[in-house]
């Protein structure tokens, strides 16, 4: 039997399920959070040193809670993130159990609702909100698992470029992640080797605003779950080194060796796809694509903002990016590190309810799953574009709370 019961239960001590605490105590909702380790775990404890947030200061912001920041254009590191997260914290007081893990959530079977079980004892909840977020397991392919001699580690486990043993660098992935990494690598020195996939990129800046000015300006921010294109590939940006627009060219330019996809490895070689001039044509497309289209919405709205043209140039084609190396021996490349910046797969195995599909991902209607007081919050496109934003939790979980209130009200009285 349930040694506890809560109204309703917020698995995660992050921003979601932070603000999620925040929402239903505006509405006067008895709720319990739960959380595996601290608040805002992941922050603390799986990011690496020099990371800066993609978002300027002044768009980050919880609700109606505002980061405060001497410079408002500027980026926020990691551990600046984090004082901002626990000083939301302590604005919103959440009903908080840190250090507990929810193993299993299932059925109650003894009445409606669910039954949460860690390891300090079982919960029983009318209402669940699973507001874990999206980077849950990393992504580690078995590529390379039989090289004991590689130094290997998951963008989530990097910390800084002392932590890596003397030598070149290869980074797999050229996300978010993987090229600040890679950039911060250079810039430490190290060679570098950078195995590019897939990407979108944007401009950091343009005519005077910043790329998430014009996200807002233009309402793309608000775009609807059912407006979202085909291609899922995410926007291609950073924050570091004062925020710069990424092109892989210059990367090049600077030292980094750019690769293909890494499609296999044995015995020290290691082999790429042909595909990293359709990589980069594919971020030349998205970033030439979205200048046009900010050049129409200016002309359309005849805003009074300078011409760019300086965006539009790319740094030419180098030899080493037009033919990259097919095969690579790591050893004579002297890469003694790989770091897997290769992303996030949802683990909600735990979750012993119908609403997980065959890929493992939650199945539900804009965060309200199809069984009767279960709900995500945090994914990313739960709603819109921007739901997994920090600026943008805070209309889901006002959504979301307004839903757990309503069926509160039209629950029967027993």
């Amino acid at each position: 039997m349930p040694t506890d019961a809560v109204e309703t239960l917020i698995i995660g001590g992050g921003q979601a399920g932070l603000c999620m605490s925040h929402m239903l105590s505006q509405r006067g909702c008895p709720h319990l959070v739960l959380e595996r380790g601290r608040i805002a775990e992941r922050w603390r404890s799986e990011r690496w040193c020099g990371l800066r947030f993609q978002f300027p200061n002044w768009s980050v912001r919880l609700g109606d809670f505002p980061f405060a920041a001497c410079d408002p254009d500027g980026f926020a590191s990691s551990a600046e993130i984090v004082a901002f997260l626990d000083a939301y914290a302590g604005m919103v007081r959440p009903p908080i159990r840190c250090g507990v893990a929810v193993t299993r959530l299932r059925r109650n079977p003894h009445g409606h609702g669910y039954i949460a079980e860690t390891p300090a004892g079982a919960i029983a909840a009318s209402t669940v909100v699973v507001a874990t977020g999206p980077y849950q397991r990393p992504v580690m392919p078995a590529l390379l698992a039989d090289d004991p001699t590689l130094f290997q580690v998951h963008a989530s486990g990097y910390r800084a470029p002392a932590q890596l043993p003397a030598g070149a660098v290869l980074v797999v992935g050229s996300g978010a992640s993987g090229a600040q990494i890679a950039e911060e690598l250079a810039r430490a020195g190290r060679r570098v080797y950078l195995s590019v996939g897939r990407h979108k990129r944007m401009p950091r800046r343009y005519r005077g605003r910043d790329l998430i000015w014009w996200l807002s300006e233009m309402r793309l921010d608000q775009t609807p779950l059912e407006a979202r294109g085909p291609d899922p590939t995410l926007p291609l940006i950073t924050g570091a080194y004062g925020g710069h627009t990424i092109d892989f060219r210059e990367f090049a330019r600077q030292g980094i060796t750019l690769l293909g996809r890494l499609r296999s490895a044995h015995a020290g070689m290691l082999h790429f796809a042909q595909d990293l001039a359709a990589s980069l044509k594919h971020g030349d497309d998205a970033y030439a694509s979205f200048l046009d289209k900010v050049d129409a919405y200016v002309a359309a709205h005849a805003l009074s903002l300078p011409i760019d043209s300086t965006a539009h140039a790319s740094c030419p084609d180098l030899p080493a990016v037009a033919d990259p190396p097919q095969q690579l021996d790591r050893h004579r490349a002297g890469i003694k590190s790989v770091i897997w910046a290769t992303g996030y797969a949802f683990d909600f195995g735990w979750i012993e309810l119908p609403v997980i599909n065959g890929q493992g991902e939650p199945m539900h209607d804009r965060g309200i799953a199809s069984m009767p007081g279960l709900y995500f919050l945090g994914l990313p496109w739960l709603s819109k574009m921007n739901s997994s934003f920090m600026s943008g939790i805070g209309d889901d979980a006002a959504r979301l709370a307004d839903c757990i209130v309503a069926a509160r009200r039209a629950a029967p009285v027993m």
